[in-house]
């Protein structure tokens, strides 16, 4: 009687809502990613990847694989966590390091490809947004690349992972006119963030300082980005004329 006794209180535990959003929290945000990208690339996508009235570059195929991929590889990693399958998780994750790593260089070249067809092709080329997807390139590997030096520090690991892959949702956000030309696609990218801040609070009444230093290093970064898009000072339209040519 004692021992089933003692049982009844760690179920529950499992099964409140606080046990809930520590165990369903990652694996619900990597569902929300899946969906934040469908609902902002099919604005888009036929008309400027599957039909478009000028042939794109292949490398934007590439590029759009690759970050796909990461969004699907990103749930599977989640749901294993999620089903205690920890050890195919961390043998799976050298797959993933590879995928990070290569997305990096090929976001910023994709960049530059894509601008300078505008340029040439449609004739409306905004060379100071490459801003944008170099600062996205800089936070995601920057968050990805401490994410996997501290992969024995799960703690540590599972939220850099989180935020440097709602720092890839500006692109989706973007796709909405609205968002796009009211600068707000950093602010709801942001607020995604955001959700894991809430998480900490209502699972362990505080919030992990990556939180903190995440925040200090995107938010400052995220305004500096768009003031250069803005208003493209002298310096930043030379190093992009110099970039695109």
């Amino acid at each position: 009687m004692a021992s089933l006794s003692q049982s009844v209180p760690a179920r529950v535990r499992v099964y409140d809502r606080k046990g809930l959003l520590d165990e369903y929290f990652y694996f619900a945000m990597s569902l929300l990613f899946a969906v934040i990208v469908v609902t902002g690339f099919r604005i888009t996508i036929n008309q400027n990847l599957f039909h478009p009235a000028i042939p794109r570059p292949w490398l934007l195929w590439v590029h759009a694989s690759a970050f796909a991929s990461w969004i699907a590889f990103y749930i599977f990693q989640a749901s294993l966590v999620r089903t205690h399958h920890v050890k195919i998780h961390r043998t799976l994750g050298w797959v993933g390091a590879g995928l990070g790593t290569l997305m990096v260089p090929l976001g910023c070249i994709t960049a530059v490809v894509m601008t300078r067809f505008d340029t040439v092709q449609l004739h409306q080329s905004d060379p100071a947004f490459l801003s944008v997807p170099f600062f996205d390139m800089i936070a995601f590997g920057t968050l990805f690349g401490l994410a996997i030096y501290w992969r024995g520090k799960p703690e540590l690991h599972k939220r850099l992972l989180f935020i440097a892959t709602c720092c890839l949702l500006d692109a989706p956000f973007g796709r909405s006119d609205f968002i796009f030309f009211h600068y707000l696609f950093y602010p709801c990218l942001d607020l995604v963030i955001f959700l894991g801040v809430v998480r900490d609070l209502m699972v362990n009444r505080r919030v992990h300082p990556v939180y903190r230093y995440a925040l200090l290093f995107l938010i400052p970064g995220q305004a500096f980005t768009v003031y250069l898009w803005h208003f493209n000072p002298a310096w930043w339209r030379g190093a992009t004329h110099a970039i695109l040519s």
